[in-house]
């Protein structure tokens, strides 16, 4: 077992993705001195075990040392003909801890995990969603300039077959797993537009995953509002943010709303650079191992812009983009506009098995600046702006930060009046010296 390692990223998502670039190596020895184990099933469920034995942070109060070894003793005592069986074994063992966020990914989930974050995958370019209700397989948009965008597929598309095969009963992922493939080989979706079927041969390409949208937006008094929605933290979205955030300067953005909405997550190192893009000094996140160790990312002064900020956020505002906008408003650099956000305040690392398989595993929880612990608890908005059902299922994506968009109508009308209150309508904006109710009036209140 001495030569076999595992590969660590760490990531602050809902669980389901993570990166391709491996930041640390470690080697994976039996704990104790214990004897080595050939088996190879047996070894990729001894690797799993220890990890958890060295890293896990027990959330739910489940987790005991002597337990976790007992379980060890018994696992392995067992025989595996198959992978597969030694997979199911360790699946078991980790639904003993009762954390959704530290779980097991065969070879397979573990790959497509690593192509979710890397910021480029080889496919036709859908965003997929599953309704609630219907359990119908949903369109959320084609990717711009994607297979899927040349061919017309439409927001609200229903695939019910992909090359064939019957959606119904479908997840997500098993959906992604037959859409995705080898960059010029073709695969078919049967698609349910309102009363029409369509059939769609479609080639896979390679696709960039662009992290961030912008442009500037004119109110109608004269304001250049720059708008920027973040998407998803991954391997792009520090590069994607500079560049926005630099275009949009150009342009003369006199203030800016970051849309974080409905953004699951991401990256930690991305969460900390973005923040320094719009942070020159204070503390971003600190994080806090089982051992109590607590590691603290700060500001670098190398903030792209000191203009005023507004965030907007909602209930899928999630983890890493929490990071940010508590780091954010705690440092009194924006104003937070919309929902209580999700409450992910877990870390996670991801690291490979000697087989190809992976699996992730919480290590930690991150604080804000103020030391406040948002798991389960979410951060309050500044300025409270909900969005009602009917209002979601009617907007479009591309209505997002436009005037159909309520709750960009709320964020942009706050940052008006912090370019009124604090008169600095094409002069800079000094973050120390702003006073966030008097700059809000009444609809502003004190985060939690």
């Amino acid at each position: 077992m001495g030569s076999a390692r595992t590969s660590l990223i760490v990531l602050v998502g809902l669980g389901a993705c993570a990166a391709t670039a491996v930041v640390a190596r470690e080697a994976v020895t039996p704990p104790g001195g214990t004897s080595r184990i050939t088996d190879s099933p047996k070894e990729v469920i001894d690797q799993t075990w220890q990890i958890v034995f060295r890293d896990y942070l027990d959330i739910n109060g489940k987790y005991t040392p002597d337990q976790w070894r007992k379980l060890r003793k018994d696992v392995l005592a067992k025989s595996y003909d198959t992978p597969k069986d030694a997979y199911e074994a360790i699946r078991g063992m980790l639904g003993t801890l009762d954390d959704p966020y530290t779980r097991f990914l065969d070879p397979r989930e573990f790959k497509e995990m690593q192509i979710d974050t890397s910021g480029e995958l080889s496919g036709v370019g859908i965003q997929l969603s599953l309704d609630k209700d219907t359990k119908d397989l949903v369109v959320v948009a084609p990717i711009e300039g994607s297979p899927a965008s040349r061919a017309g597929v439409q927001p609200k598309d229903v695939i019910t077959a992909i090359d064939g095969k019957s959606t119904k009963g479908m997840s997500t992922e098993d959906a992604v797993k037959l859409i995705r493939g080898q960059a010029g080989t073709t695969v078919t979706l049967t698609l349910r537009r309102k009363s029409q079927v369509l059939e769609l041969p479609l080639v896979r390409d390679r696709i960039e995953l662009h992290a961030v949208d912008h442009q500037i937006n004119a109110t109608p008094d004269g304001v250049k509002v720059g708008y920027i929605r973040l998407k998803q933290f991954n391997a792009n979205a520090t590069k994607d943010m500079r560049l926005a955030v630099r275009d949009l300067e150009e342009k003369g953005a006199q203030g800016y709303v970051l849309d974080l909405r409905s953004n699951p997550g991401g990256l930690l190192g991305a969460s900390v650079e973005i923040a320094r893009q719009w942070l020159n000094e204070g503390t971003i996140v600190s994080t806090k191992t089982r051992n109590g160790i607590t590691d603290v990312k700060r500001a670098t002064g190398r903030a792209l812009t000191d203009k005023p900020l507004v965030v907007l956020v909602n209930e899928g505002s999630a983890s890493a983009s929490e990071i940010l906008s508590g780091a954010l408003q705690d440092n009194k650099r924006a104003v937070l506009v919309g929902q209580k956000t999700f409450g992910k305040g877990l870390v996670q690392s991801v690291r490979g098995l000697s087989d190809g398989s992976g699996m992730t595993v919480t290590i930690a929880k991150y604080l804000t600046p103020r030391g406040r612990d948002i798991h389960k608890h979410g951060i309050d908005p500044d300025v409270p702006a909900k969005m009602t059902e009917q209002e979601a299922q009617r907007l479009r994506l591309e209505d997002l930060g436009t005037a159909k968009d309520t709750q960009y109508r709320v964020a942009e009308s706050t940052l008006r009046k912090r370019l009124q209150a604090t008169n600095t309508v094409g002069r800079s904006y000094n973050p120390a010296s702003t006073n966030l109710p008097a700059a809000l009036g009444a609809s502003a209140r004190p985060s939690n």
